[in-house]
């Protein structure tokens, strides 16, 4: 089912004013449903905690911990991004994979285009920068036939 806030969060690198990315209360409507679909992608890509704390922004496991129980709080408005490319790396996946199968193995796979330089798409993201989540969403965006 989708809601307002999962909506708000794969709109977000069209650019949430910057007043909203400041009001608290907008981001902690927006952290709860956020860290339940990240979870469940970190899940279905089968992602070991440490992974997951990565794409993140590299929170200490006590934080992670408490979020997964449920205990989300309000997120900073870098994690809230980090989580919407990973909606919109999980969702270009899903429009040019026909099978789950063959879009989990293109993410696990070595891979000799330029941004891969032969690591896998998941060990790009998984470098910790914000920027390599956003060069992951641009190819898969791009390889889609354009930018959202």
């Amino acid at each position: 089912m989708r809601t307002q806030e999962t909506a708000a969060l794969e709109r977000s690198e069209e650019g949430i004013p910057f007043a909203q990315r400041r009001d608290p209360a907008f981001r902690e409507r927006l952290s709860g449903p956020g860290l339940r679909t990240f979870f469940n992608i970190g899940r279905e890509w089968g992602l070991p905690v440490e992974q997951q704390r990565i794409l993140l922004g590299g929170v200490p496991p006590s934080t992670y911990h408490k979020w997964k129980g449920g205990a989300a709080g309000t997120l900073s408005y870098d994690q809230l991004e980090r989580i919407s490319l990973v909606l919109g790396i999980y969702k270009a996946l899903k429009l040019l994979f026909a099978d789950e199968a063959g879009g989990m193995r293109w993410l696990k796979a070595a891979n000799t285009d330029l941004p891969f330089g032969g690591a896998s798409p998941v060990n790009r993201m998984l470098r910790g920068s914000i920027d390599d989540l956003y060069a992951m969403r641009r190819y898969l965006d791009g390889w889609r036939g354009g930018w959202p």
